[in-house]
């Protein structure tokens, strides 16, 4: 529910400042105005309006989105062109591949047979690490 929809009590040279979210909260204060103004009456208050009942202002807020629906499609943009600007952006998706040929590796493109391409054998050679560096304590602020 929104927080600008509550029943106010309405009176025939205006509203009144008498608003609540339940019905059975303003009705005896309602009693009470109806005394001395018989056309007082208890509105709905929603989207700017007054309505009968929160299901009349339901009711009218679902079929206006119906109606929305059907006269601007999803594509609907606001302005001259009704069309998405960032649509030109967007990249096509990738074809999918047939299964059984290997994926292009980043050296190039795979072989016109299909044939995969040849791996070295044997694990990789073990490359030099970096000595250890030692801090002399001629050195200020190092340990």
């Amino acid at each position: 529910m929104s927080r600008h929809a509550y029943w106010t009590i309405i009176l025939p040279e205006g509203p009144t400042s008498f608003r609540a979210h339940d019905r059975e909260t303003l009705a005896p204060t309602l009693k009470q105005l109806q005394s001395r103004h018989p056309d007082a009456a208890m509105k709905w208050f929603a989207n700017g309006r007054l309505w009968d009942s929160p299901d009349a202002a339901r009711e009218f807020t679902r079929l206006a989105r119906l109606t929305w629906r059907k006269t601007r499609g999803p594509e609907w943009r606001p302005g001259g062109e009704h069309r998405d600007p960032r649509a030109r952006f967007k990249k096509p998706k990738r074809p999918r591949r047939k299964p059984g040929i290997p994926p292009a590796s980043a050296g190039g493109h795979a072989p016109a047979d299909g044939a995969a391409r040849p791996v070295a054998p044997g694990p990789r050679p073990e490359r030099p690490r970096r000595p250890e560096r030692r801090w002399s304590a001629d050195r200020p602020g190092q340990p």
